[in-house]
């Protein structure tokens, strides 16, 4: 009988102690990506959904759409290039 209340005890110590960091996690994921401002692929330049549904993820919170996901290999080999892209497209369209 003791044992069951001494693992019940630790049970509910160890749910309550991992709860905030549940909480943590969560307001983690509900961060948004800042939006993808183009109508083309960063990649390629072609329109999104020509070949059908983009390509969408987030890199360094920056949500990135490609025209397929064979795209992906020409971002990972200089991103920055293409996220120069992103900024310069943004800077435009505040003019």
């Amino acid at each position: 009988m003791k044992t069951i209340k001494s693992v019940t005890a630790i049970a509910l110590a160890l749910t309550f102690a991992a709860s905030p960091l549940a909480g943590l996690a969560a307001e983690k994921k509900e961060q948004k990506a800042k939006p993808y401002p183009l109508d083309t692929c960063l990649v390629s330049d072609e329109k999104l959904g020509e070949m059908g549904k983009p390509f969408v993820f987030v890199h360094e919170g920056q949500e990135i759409k490609l025209c397929c996901k064979s795209c992906k290999k020409g971002f990972d080999k200089d991103p920055a290039k293409y996220l120069k892209k992103i900024k310069d497209a943004e800077a435009a369209k505040k003019k």
